[in-house]
């Protein structure tokens, strides 16, 4: 019961975040579930499903079939609408039936591959985590499937791994695209973010690599020790009006900023001095001393005491009755399903 919510709705689970990864890269995508996880995903933790079409589907096995673990029904499903639609690869989502019951994913990736004729990606997540630790599997794993040489460097040109709706609150790129270029550079692209396939297959051709949140901070050492790339963990970048309200906000006392950790960063670099707090990965690199982990909602109540300003999503105060400071609004998807437009 200690991670029990009274007061806030469920964080984004992992599965949602290895999805959100996979949304815009021309694959086939299943959810390896009996009908209920991909629900949630796509009614509450993918805003672009309203605006960008993906084949991302439900493995929609019996129930009987879940829990006997019938992978030769899920993979004839995946082969046929693989013929059906043709894409470059296919991706199996893990979700707390298959961890239950410890699905062989390795084999699965073989048997699916050699159905198709594509290659198969599996995220072995299970409901269970958090969205980052779903994303950071997801990257992982693009790169060490579609990586494959170093190609030679074009000067000018960055990526951008960690960017995605449920961790920068936008449906779009061109903030982060914008903002990137604005730094000195010709050509910006957000991996899985308004870019497809090909940008994961070309990463080494990026003379810098941004990571704008904890969730990509493997990968971009993945590609750091595998190609030599030039990766830089940076600040979530935020949009202009908003950035213009922090700029005006009076902060004396003690002030505490709860995101995901770049983004927090970015608030922090604007404002001055103050606390980053998460409930999400918590990057040592990236932290500042006194920034801290929060658990649960007992935790934040706990850490939160003798702040004069919260900045955060709004929709935490509900967990925090007692608290008598200021609190400045700071939309996080993954939390609240809010984004910033």
């Amino acid at each position: 019961m200690k991670k029990f919510l009274r007061y806030i709705s469920p964080l984004a689970p992992d599965d949602s975040g290895a999805c959100s990864v996979l949304y815009e890269l021309g694959g086939i995508t299943v959810i390896c579930d009996a009908g209920g996880c991909a629900g949630n995903v796509c009614g509450f933790d993918e805003p672009r499903w309203f605006t960008k079409k993906s084949a991302l589907f439900s493995a929609g096995l019996r129930d009987m079939d879940a829990i006997l673990g019938r992978d030769d029904r899920l993979v004839a499903k995946l082969a046929l609408a693989q013929q059906q639609l043709e894409r470059d690869f296919t991706a199996i989502v893990g979700t707390p039936v298959p961890a239950v019951i410890a699905t062989d994913y390795k084999a699965l990736e073989r048997m699916a591959e050699k159905k198709t004729g594509v290659p198969c990606i599996t995220v072995q997540t299970d409901g269970t985590k958090l969205y980052d630790k779903g994303e950071e599997e997801a990257y992982l794993r693009l790169f060490k499937t579609f990586a494959k040489e170093k190609l030679p460097t074009r000067k000018g040109t960055a990526a951008v791994i960690g960017a995605t709706p449920l961790d920068t609150g936008f449906i779009t790129a061109d903030t982060i695209v914008s903002q990137i270029k604005a730094e000195g550079f010709e050509e910006v692209k957000c991996i899985g973010f308004d870019s497809g396939l090909d940008e994961v297959k070309n990463i080494s051709r990026f003379e810098k690599i941004f990571v704008i949140s904890p969730a990509g901070i493997r990968a971009g050492n993945y590609l750091k020790d595998n190609f030599s790339l030039d990766v830089e963990v940076h600040g979530c970048p935020l949009p202009g009006e908003y950035t213009d309200k922090l700029k005006d906000l009076r902060t004396g006392g003690r002030t505490l900023i709860i995101h995901q950790q770049m983004t927090a960063n970015a608030v922090r670099d604007i404002i001055g001095d103050s606390t980053c707090g998460t409930f999400f990965m918590l990057d040592k690199t990236a932290a500042q001393e006194g920034d801290f982990h929060i658990k649960d909602e007992e935790d934040l109540a706990e850490k939160a005491k003798g702040f004069d300003l919260i900045i955060a999503d709004i929709s935490l105060k509900r967990a925090l009755p007692e608290y008598k400071g200021e609190w400045f609004d700071l939309p996080h998807f993954a939390v609240s399903g809010r984004t910033f437009q």
